[in-house]
């Protein structure tokens, strides 16, 4: 059975950093794409980092680059984000999401099969 739980999520400042992480187990991460959601309220969920299968490629919302850096620990089968110099906007839950196979980015949340639980974020002006 493949579960996801997400841990990391808290209130922060603005500028300030969180590194969320995503643990997996009923399978192993190296072999599924990966993403990282996030939901805010009234809002539709939206993709913000993906990482292939190998890791070899990743992907992220615009209104993330440069900020977030998704990553993952193929020992520890986890899957990380760790977001910097953090905006009142990226306020939501925050979800990881696993699929076996996506097109292109990886950013839709269509493509998933499995979701975590979610974290919350909140970051404060």
């Amino acid at each position: 059975q493949v579960q996801l739980v997400e841990s990391g999520g808290g209130s922060v400042q603005a500028g300030g950093s969180l590194r969320l992480s995503c643990a997996a187990s009923g399978y192993t991460i190296s072999s599924a794409s990966m993403g990282w959601f996030r939901q805010a309220p009234g809002k539709e969920r939206e993709g913000v980092a993906a990482i292939s299968t190998d890791a070899g490629s990743t992907y992220y919302a615009d209104s993330v680059k440069g900020r977030f850096t998704i990553s993952k620990d193929n020992i520890k089968n986890t899957l990380y984000l760790q977001m910097n110099s953090l905006k009142p906007e990226d306020t939501a839950m925050y979800y990881c999401a696993a699929a076996w196979v996506v097109r292109g980015t990886g950013l839709t949340p269509d493509e998933y099969m499995y979701w975590g639980q979610g974290t919350q974020v909140t970051v404060s002006s």
